[in-house]
Order: C-alpha cells, then structure tokens, then sequence
C-alpha cells in the first residue's frame, strides 16, 4: 500500500458534551462508511504513537499541558472562571470533559503517526480524520481544539531535516493556530481558503496577513464571502493555491481537510457540496504528486454535519488518498444507512439531519479558471455580483502575496 490510514477507536474519547457540535459519531461513521463501500479492503490501520510531554512542548506551553491533564482528571487547583481566562477549559466552546489530555494527546498521536510513516518511506501519503484541531494555541484551547496536532507534526518533520513545508488549509475557519505557529518561519508555507473573517470566528485570515520579517509572503489568505458555490469556490482555489505551491516547491504538503464548507454545515455560510469539496482533496492530491513526489498527509478537521455530511465527504477524503476515487452517484448502502439513522438519537438535533443515501450532491463542479481581472461575464448559473466577491478576493490575495514570490499578480499564468 503506499498509504497509512491512522486510526483508533480511542479517538471517539475527543467528545465534549451531547450539546457540542464536534460529535466523534462523525468519525465512527466515516470508518463504517469507508468500509461498507470497500474503501478499506486490504487496509490494516495504523494506531496512533504515543505522545509524551515533550513532544507537546514543541508547540504547547508546560503549564497549559499541565492545565488540561488537571482539568481532565478533577485535579485543578484553580477555579472555572480563572481557568476559562488564563487557558480557555470550562468555556462554551471547550467545556471540561474526562480525560481531555489523554484524548487530545491521542489525535496528535495520529497525526505524528502519519507524519512517520510518510517521512519513513514506507507510503506516500498518511491520512487521519481524527486530526486537524488547528485552532489550538500555545498556551489555551480554542474553538473545539486542545492540542494543535498539525502544528506538532510540522515541528516534527522539521526536526528530521524538511525546510520546505506547505500546510494547506480548507476548512471554513481559518486556520488560525498553524498561521500563529509559523508565522516567522520561512520553512513553512501556511495556505487557507476560508470564510471571510468578517463573517465568521476567529475574525483572522485576511489577505494581508502575509508573514513577518524572513517569512514575509509564507502566509497565504483567501477569504471568500457567505455562499460561495463549488464553482466559485474552486476557481479562488485554483487561481491562488498552485501557484503558491509551484512558488514555494515544497518536499512534503500537510492538508487540513475540514468540510464545514458544504452548504448544509450549521455553524458556517459558505455553500459547497461534497462534490466540490471533493474535487480539492483530489487537487491536492494531485499538487503533492507534480510537487512533492506525492508526499501528502491529510488531516479532518472541522465538520458539523454529523451525520448527513462529513461521514460522506471523509469517506471521499479516505479514498482520495488511497487512489479509490468513489463516484458521486454511488449509493451508501442500504446498512450503513439504516445504521446513521440509529445514530441520529445519539446526535444533538441541531446536528442530525438525516442521512443522505448518494455519496454526491449532485454538484456542479466544473468551474471556468481565474483569467485576470478583465471583468469577463460570468458563466451560466454565476450571478455577475457573486463572480465580482470571488474575483475581488483572488486578487485580494494575489496582490499581498504573489510579488513577494517575483510572480504577477495579475498575470493568470503566474
């Protein structure tokens, strides 16, 4: 095989509370799911390595390492109100809940798993749909994430000797903590495609957030506005995302693959379908085999559609990675069907829409490439005034960015 699929059922211990939108029965799906289709015939998942303190450390602060451990275990010292503030525990977003160390230890676990087996040789691309927790920062948790799993991979990868590292990011939300992380480094190219910052938590990843000092043009943003379609979506993508990868040529690219980008998320705006969302885990796929001699480690990430969505788009995203591309008109199986809509009572309501029985969307996918800033009408089923917000936000990017790297930024073959 030369791909690792990580996984563990332990990574269903990463679970909040009934009420939060990040239910692991999503990820539970997902692997029943990727096996009912034959997605995993032949596959022995790898388990996740173990973490320790140190490897934390390479991105978190000891004493909110400690701080988490101690809230997980009913051991904390200080009070709700003070560990809300000083470390981000106990908040709506990130409420206390056993074990949370250990759990959030082991998504990193699978994520240094796939960034091992990568690095080995062994396969050329690793995926583990338990990762992806990009908003946690060094010192608190934040918006549902603990440990900054992606973040303490790249460190790790640095540390066997890569200097050229991409970390493409196409979650809804921007990915906040990695950019943080890395916003001095020059060895690591941070890349999002998300909601607009105006529009949507965390209020960052704006074009203009380009890198600092040596890594000046190391960070690239492209926000796009509340109803963005697969076809306009694409196009941002398609007209930013390689040329920044050609520029950069980097040995290894980690892609965060959250999906809270469809159109029936209910914490998000924008308005893809599996479809599209499809089609970019299959570009970079694709950008890590021109690029990196097809070293790609995809992570999950964000994703409240517990049951009508992410089970589908991960299940996509799992066969991206082993070369078992699944047709969008497949059906997802009578079992595995009847088995979601048991697992809607498990579910909060406001994240349990019924179960989708076609692997698609029936998307539009087929979207006509950036060709500079000629005002060209746009094709039919575009709106003129939704082409202008996608058009206005490429070029956004590529003039904050794209000269830093000696390319035109209005220049479509650049």
């Amino acid at each position: 095989m030369q791909t690792a699929v990580i996984w563990s059922d332990e990574f269903l211990d990463y679970k909040w509370a009934f009420t939060h939108p990040m239910s692991p029965i999503r990820l539970a799906l997902t692997m029943d799911l990727a096996r009912g289709l034959g997605v995993l015939d032949g596959v022995d998942p790898l388990p996740p390595l173990p973490v320790d303190d140190d490897i934390l450390r390479t991105v978190h602060t000891q004493g909110y390492i400690d701080a988490v451990r101690a809230v997980g275990s009913g051991t904390a010292s200080l009070s709700g109100p003070i560990l809300e503030r000083l470390f981000g525990l106990g908040s709506e977003d990130n409420p206390v809940f056993d074990r949370m160390h250990e759990a959030g230890s082991m998504l990193v676990g699978g994520t240094l798993a796939a960034a091992q087996a990568v690095h080995s040789g062994a396969v050329q691309r690793a995926v583990n749909i338990g990762g992806g927790m990009h908003h946690a920062m060094p010192g608190h948790a934040a918006g549902f994430c603990i440990y900054n799993d992606a973040s303490i991979a790249i460190e790790w990868l640095l540390a066997q000797g890569y200097d050229r590292i991409a970390y493409v990011d196409i979650d809804a939300h921007h990915g906040d903590g990695v950019q943080v992380h890395f916003e001095h480094d020059p060895r690591v190219m941070t890349i999002s495609v998300h909601q607009h910052p105006a529009t949507l938590w965390p209020g960052t990843g704006w074009a203009t957030e380009v890198g600092a000092d040596a890594a000046a043009g190391s960070m690239v943003n492209v926000a796009l506005m509340p109803g963005t379609q697969d076809r306009l979506w694409l196009r941002a993508f398609h007209a930013t995302v390689p040329s920044m990868i050609a520029a950069f040529k980097p040995q290894i690219i980690l892609a965060q693959v959250g999906v809270d980008s469809h159109r029936a998320d209910p914490l998000t705006d924008l308005a893809l379908t599996v479809d599209g969302q499809t089609m970019a885990m299959r570009a970079l796929r694709d950008l890590a085999d021109k690029y990196c001699e097809g070293r790609l480690i995809a992570v999950g990430g964000g994703g409240y559609g517990v049951i009508n969505v992410v089970p589908r788009a991960w299940t996509h995203l799992i066969a991206t990675v082993l070369d078992r591309d699944v047709d969008f008109t497949t059906p997802v199986g009578a079992e595995w069907l009847e088995g979601a809509v048991e697992m809607t009572e498990h579910v909060h309501p406001d994240y349990a829409r019924p179960p989708v029985a076609m692997m698609g969307d029936n998307g539009d996918v087929d979207y006509v490439p950036w060709d500079g800033d000629a005002g060209a009408a746009p094709p039919d089923g575009i709106t003129e005034a939704a082409q202008q917000q996608t058009d206005r936000a490429i070029l956004a990017t590529r003039r904050a960015v794209f000269p830093l790297h000696g390319l035109d930024p209005e220049d479509p073959r650049d």
